[in-house]
């Protein structure tokens, strides 16, 4: 979802949030890897749709996610 110049990344499904790849700050290019997120087992990456910088994280390593839940933002 895109709010004012800003991509929110939310979580397509329920699990727990295995790794952060990137920090706050950081230019990232499209579909590099943000963070893993495991999920029935499997790890799912969460890739950037677009190249810019992480603006948020708005969730920690080892913490459980909702389905829907934001998670990081890039601008």
């Amino acid at each position: 979802m895109r709010e004012s110049g800003c991509v929110q990344i939310k979580a397509e499904l329920a699990g727990n949030l295995w790794k952060i790849v990137v920090r706050e700050g950081q230019q990232v290019r499209a579909d590099e890897t943000l963070m893993i997120l495991e999920s029935m087992k499997m790890e799912i990456p969460l890739n950037a749709p677009i190249a810019g910088r992480v603006t948020k994280i708005h969730v920690g390593e080892g913490q459980t996610v909702q389905e829907g839940q934001l998670l990081i933002e890039v601008e």
